[in-house]
């Protein structure tokens, strides 16, 4: 029983992945056919390798944007560091020590930045 459980645990690091891309395909071309071959894929934004499997597979290639808006950035911003404050209020009151008038007034602000960003976020998703 010991050692199926032993076997069964997780050890970390990086998931196996179902399909293992392992094979090397090498495809002869001037560097003329190169250089326009890596500027396409860097216009679809992927990697010179998925560029050329896709169009070899499919015919055709999807442009994806990797790159997240600035508003998305912005945001992940304001709720990491509404999160951390959050956490240092809680870590505080959980040694049962009293909040100062700075820390309350932070959190009121804090705690209505956090409903406006809720309302921005619906607003956004209607």
């Amino acid at each position: 029983m010991e050692q199926l459980e032993k076997q069964t645990k997780n050890k970390g690091g990086r998931h196996k992945k179902a399909v293992k891309k392992d094979q090397i395909i090498s495809v002869k071309c001037s560097s003329y056919e190169r250089s326009i071959i890596v500027g396409k894929a860097k216009i679809a934004k992927v990697p010179t390798s998925e560029y050329m499997r896709e169009i070899a597979l499919t015919g055709k290639i999807d442009r994806r944007e990797k790159a997240l808006p600035p508003q998305v950035l912005q945001l992940t911003a304001m709720l990491n560091h509404i999160a951390a404050n959050l956490n240092q209020i809680a870590k505080k009151r959980n040694r049962f020590e009293e909040l100062t008038a700075l820390e309350r007034a932070n959190l009121k602000v804090q705690s209505a930045e956090l409903k406006q960003l809720a309302a921005n976020i619906k607003l956004h998703l209607q």
